[in-house]
C-alpha cells in the first residue's frame, strides 16, 4: 500500500497499520541494551534497541512474524523462538546483539513447544520443554562448546521454567504434577536436578489453589524469591526463600488481582494491581506498612519495569486513546515514527446480576446517533484471561460502522477473583454462555442493543463460546463470527498441544474416553444441527491451539444441510502477525455481517 493510499484508509484500517512497540525489556548487567516488538515493516518482529547510542535495528525478518525473544544479562546476545508458519513448534534461535547470522542456541535439543527458558550470567540456560510424547522435560545447557544438554526434570503433566537464581545456584520451576493444570505449585531445584524445596497450595488436588514464579532477588547470594499466590481468594505476590525456609506475606491490601517483580537493586517491589478491568503501579518496600502509589493515567497498564534508575517504565493504554510507553519522570520512552493510531470512544461500565453474581461488562457505543445500535458481543479468549479498559483495534472497527460492543467477563475471567475465574469446571463454555445471556438481556432491556440484529463473535476460546453460543441459545443471535475456534470439542483435545490437554482435563475432570458426557455437552458440534444464524469463521492452517481438522468437521455439518456459512481458512497458526492479514481479515468479517444485517458500505479500498 502507498503512502497517499494508506492516508486516504479509514481509521479503523489506521488503527492497524499504526506502528505499535511492546514495553522494552532490558538486560540486567547491561540495561542500555533492550529488545522490543514491533509492527513497524507492517509484521510484527524483534528489535534491538542500544539506549546510549540510540541505534535501534531488526532482529528478526520471518513471513510470519515473531514475538518471543529474550537477551542474555550481559546483553551480548538475543535468544528468539524459531517455529514454523505460527505453529508453536521450534527451537531457540541465537543471534549477536549488535547483529551477525542467527545459530541454534541450544543445538543438541530437538524441536518442542516452549515452556520457558531462563538463561544465567555465566551464559548456561534453562530451557523448557513439552511434546505429545514426553511431556515437560527441562534441561541445562552448559555454555562450554560442545555440551550436551542435561535433562533435570521429566513429568507428563505440563510444567515450565520459572526463573534462575542471580548466582545460577537455584531453578524455580512451576508443575502440575498433581494433575490440576489450572493450579500450579512450585518446586526449586540445583543444576543437577537436586530438589532443594517445594511451595504446593493444592494438597494433593484437594484444595484448588495455584502458586507462580514472579522472579528471584535480583542481588548476588540473594536466595528469596517473589510468588504469587491465591491463599486470601485473589492472587498476591509473597517473598519466600526456598534455603531458609522461610515465607514472608506483604501487608499489600489492594482489591482484585496484584502482581509484583524486583527492582533491580532488590529494595522493593514494583506492585502490578488489576481491578474491575482497569490497572494501576505501586511501589512496595519489604517491612513497610503498606504501598505507595506509583502514579499514572487511568486505563490499562500492560506491562511495568523498573529501571535501575528508580524510574519506571509502562505500557499504557486506554479504550480510547492507543497505546504508549511512558515513564515516570515524564518521557514517552520509545515512540515510533509514522502516522499515530486515530483514537476510539470510551468504555462504559456495565454491571449485571446473573446465576453466578454480578457480572461485569464493558461497553462502546458510537459517539453520534441513538440507540438501540446492531451490537456486537465481542468475547474474549483465555478463558482465564479478562477484557479491561484498554485500546483494541478490533472493537473500534465496529464503533466505527455504527455498532455498539459489549464485551463480558464472564465466570472464568481473571481479575475478580479466584472463585470467579475457578467456577467454568465440568459445565465448561455452558457456565459462561449464561453470563453471557444476562448480560445480553440487560444490554436488550436498556435500549443500547437491537435485539434483531445482534452478533456473537470472539476468537479463541472467544469463538468456541460464539458456535457454543450459536447452537444452545440460536433464538438469541442473529450472526455469529467465530475466529480460531474450538468448534469439535473431541477432535480438538487429540489434536492439540499437550499443555492444552492438560488443561482440557482439568476443566473437564478427564479425557474424552472418561467423562464422554461432559465433552458432549460442552462441544459445540453436539448442537451445530440447531444453529440457525449465519455464520462465519477463520482458522489457521497450522494452529496447534484449535487444530484445523476439528472446525473442517464443524464446518462439514453446516454444509450437508445447506446452512448459511463462510469459511476463510489462512497460513499462520493461531492468530496472525501480519497488519495486512489481519485488517484483511476484519474487512471480511464486517463485509459478512454487513450483508446479513443490513447497514452501509465497508469504508476504504478492498485488501
Amino acid at each position: 500500500m502507498t503512502t497517499t493510499d494508506a492516508a486516504a484508509a479509514p481509521d479503523w484500517e489506521k488503527r492497524f497499520r499504526a506502528p505499535r512497540v511492546s514495553l522494552p525489556g532490558w538486560a540486567e548487567d547491561a540495561p542500555d541494551r533492550s529488545l522490543f516488538v514491533s509492527n513497524a515493516t507492517g509484521t510484527y518482529e524483534l528489535y534491538a534497541w542500544d539506549r546510549a547510542s540510540g541505534r535501534q535495528r531488526q532482529v528478526t525478518d520471518r513471513p510470519n512474524g515473531t514475538t518471543d525473544g529474550v537477551l542474555t544479562p550481559d546483553g551480548e546476545a538475543i535468544w528468539w523462538f524459531s517455529d514454523t508458519d505460527g505453529d508453536e513448534f521450534g527451537v531457540w534461535m541465537r543471534q549477536p546483539f549488535g547483529g551477525g547470522e542467527d545459530e541454534p542456541a541450544a543445538p543438541g535439543l530437538p524441536p518442542s513447544y516452549p515452556a520457558g527458558l531462563a538463561i544465567g550470567r555465566d551464559g548456561s540456560a534453562v530451557i523448557g520443554r513439552s511434546t505429545d510424547e514426553d511431556g515437560t522435560t527441562v534441561h541445562l545447557v552448559r555454555a562450554a562448546p560442545g555440551a550436551e544438554p542435561v535433562e533435570i526434570y521429566r513429568h507428563r503433566e505440563s510444567a515450565g521454567v520459572g526463573d534462575l537464581s542471580h548466582d545460577g545456584t537455584l531453578i524455580a520451576l512451576e508443575h502440575t504434577e498433581h494433575g490440576d493444570a489450572m493450579h500450579s505449585a512450585l518446586r526449586v531445584v540445583r543444576p543437577d536436578g537436586s530438589t532443594v524445596a517445594e511451595l504446593d497450595d493444592t494438597e494433593g488436588g484437594t484444595k484448588e489453589l495455584g502458586l507462580s514464579v514472579l522472579g528471584f532477588a535480583p542481588v548476588a547470594g540473594d536466595t528469596r524469591l517473589l510468588v504469587g499466590h491465591q491463599r486470601r481468594g485473589r492472587w498476591e505476590p509473597m517473598i519466600w526463600d526456598p534455603v531458609a525456609g522461610t515465607e514472608t506475606p506483604l501487608p499489600i491490601d489492594l482489591p482484585g488481582d496484584v502482581g509484583a517483580e524486583w527492582y533491580p537493586d532488590g529494595s522493593a517491589l514494583l506492585v502490578e494491581h488489576e481491578f474491575e478491568a482497569r490497572s494501576e503501579l505501586w511501589r512496595y518496600e519489604p517491612g513497610a506498612a503498606a504501598p505507595v502509589r506509583v502514579e499514572t493515567p487511568a486505563g490499562t497498564v500492560s506491562g511495568a519495569t523498573a529501571r535501575p534508575d528508580g524510574t519506571v517504565e509502562y505500557l499504557w493504554s486506554s479504550a480510547a486513546q492507543p497505546p504508549a510507553v511512558r515513564s515516570t519522570s515524564g518521557a514517552v520512552v520509545l515512540d515510533p515514527p509514522g502516522a499515530k493510531a486515530p483514537p476510539s470512544v470510551p468504555v462504559e461500565d456495565a454491571w449485571v446480576d446473573g446465576p453466578g453474581g454480578r457480572i461485569h461488562a464493558l461497553v462502546q457505543k458510537p459517539a453520534t446517533g441513538e440507540g438501540p445500535f446492531p451490537t456486537v458481543f465481542e468475547i474474549h479468549g483465555g478463558p482465564t484471561w479478562h477484557d479491561s479498559d484498554a485500546f483494541a483495534s478490533g472493537p473500534a472497527a465496529w464503533v466505527d460502522h455504527g455498532f455498539a460492543v459489549v464485551r463480558v467477563n464472564y465466570r472464568g475471567s481473571t481479575g475478580y477473583g479466584r472463585a470467579w475465574t475457578d467456577a467454568l469446571k465440568h459445565r465448561v463454555g455452558l457456565i459462561e454462555l449464561e453470563d453471557i445471556a444476562a448480560v445480553r438481556e440487560w444490554s436488550v432491556e436498556s435500549g443500547l442493543a437491537d435485539p434483531e440484529r445482534l452478533v456473537l463473535a470472539g476468537g479463541s476460546w472467544g469463538g468456541y463460546l460464539t458456535l457454543l453460543g450459536l447452537g444452545t441459545q440460536p433464538e438469541a443471535w442473529a450472526l455469529g463470527l467465530a475466529a480460531v475456534p474450538v468448534a469439535d470439542y473431541v477432535t480438538a483435545y487429540h489434536d492439540e498441544m499437550e499443555a492444552l490437554k492438560a488443561m482440557d482435563r482439568t476443566l473437564l475432570g478427564g479425557t474424552p474416553e472418561e467423562v464422554p458426557e461432559r465433552f458432549e455437552a460442552s462441544s459445540p458440534l453436539t448442537y451445530v444441527d440447531a444453529v440457525r444464524a449465519p455464520v462465519y469463521i477463520s482458522a489457521g492452517v497450522n494452529d496447534p491451539r484449535c487444530p484445523i481438522r476439528q472446525v473442517e468437521n464443524y464446518v462439514d455439518r453446516l454444509a450437508a444441510r445447506g446452512a448459511v456459512h463462510e469459511v476463510y481458512r489462512y497460513d499462520a497458526g493461531h492468530g496472525s502477525l501480519v497488519v495486512e492479514e489481519r485488517i484483511k481479515q476484519v474487512r471480511l468479517e464486517l463485509e459478512f455481517a454487513l450483508k446479513h444485517l443490513g447497514g452501509g458500505p465497508v469504508l476504504g479500498p478492498a485488501a
